[in-house]
């Protein structure tokens, strides 16, 4: 299950680059995004609001970097096992949960308008954090080589 925690972020986090990359590739090319999912069809009028810019740079990118951050931190768990490794998973995915939540209600009470690609990578983000929070940490010991029994002589 451990394991399984930790490929479960690695395919959260690819799914949220993908997400974010598109919003970034979009927004680059000046192309509108396709999005008519109900009332979640504002994602262009969020994407081009100024709040979707941070420091001068657009929000995607930063999902961009926030996603690769986290797929480096998983895969590198699966291949080293270090506690420390988790510890930096928790903490960027509740970075990336907490500003989710406030690019989330900049949508609903500045804005007033919803993206579905946004929401999708704040839910993302918020399952990333539960499963590196509430997966337990892989045991080094169940990947060591047990001793070999003694040979009967």
């Amino acid at each position: 299950m451990k394991r399984t925690g930790v490929v479960l972020i690695l395919l959260f986090a690819f799914c949220g680059l993908v997400d974010s990359a598109y919003i970034a590739l979009h927004e680059m090319s000046g192309t509108p995004l396709i999005c008519d999912i109900n009332h979640l069809s504002g994602c262009n009028t969020v994407v081009a609001s100024p709040y979707s810019y941070l420091f001068g740079i657009p929000l995607a990118e930063y999902g961009i970097l926030f996603y690769c951050i986290v797929l480096v931190l998983a895969a590198l768990e699966l291949v080293v096992f270090d506690q420390l490794l988790r510890r930096a998973l928790q903490g960027i995915s509740l970075v990336g949960v907490i500003a989710s939540l406030y690019f989330t209600l900049m949508q609903v009470f500045v804005i007033k308008a919803f993206c579905v690609y946004c929401l999708g990578s704040a839910f993302i983000a918020v399952l990333i954090l539960i499963l590196s929070t509430f997966i337990e940490p892989i045991d080094r010991r169940v990947w060591q080589k047990s001793p070999a029994p003694p040979l009967a002589g």
